[in-house]
């Protein structure tokens, strides 16, 4: 499926340490809906809702303005969950450091 010239979902394999991460990208019309998915915890763009993944006790982390996922890489903490804050996340941090909190 094409939308706009782009293929419908691209995913990669990030290596954290020893470890790996998934990354997703899904093209919208106009944007990106962007996760980065560890075994702890995930990353997810502004398009998902953050209130619904703390209802599910989600370790979650939102980030904004981003519409590819090397941007997703260098951006900073949002907002997060009461989980993810559990996991040692805060608002502000790099993306980086939360990487090898959910891996």
């Amino acid at each position: 499926m094409k939308i706009k010239g782009r293929t419908a979902i691209e995913q990669k394999k990030i290596k954290v340490g020893k470890n790996y991460i998934r990354a997703y990208l899904i093209p919208f019309f106009e944007k990106n809906l962007i996760v980065l998915r560890g075994e702890k915890g995930y990353i997810m763009c502004g398009y998902l809702d953050l209130a619904v993944a703390e209802k599910f006790h989600d370790p979650a982390v939102r980030i904004v303005g981003v519409s590819t996922i090397k941007e997703a890489l260098g951006a900073q903490v949002f907002d997060c969950t009461t989980q993810a804050q559990k996991l040692g996340v805060h608002k502000g941090q790099p993306i980086s450091e939360v990487l090898a909190l959910i891996v």
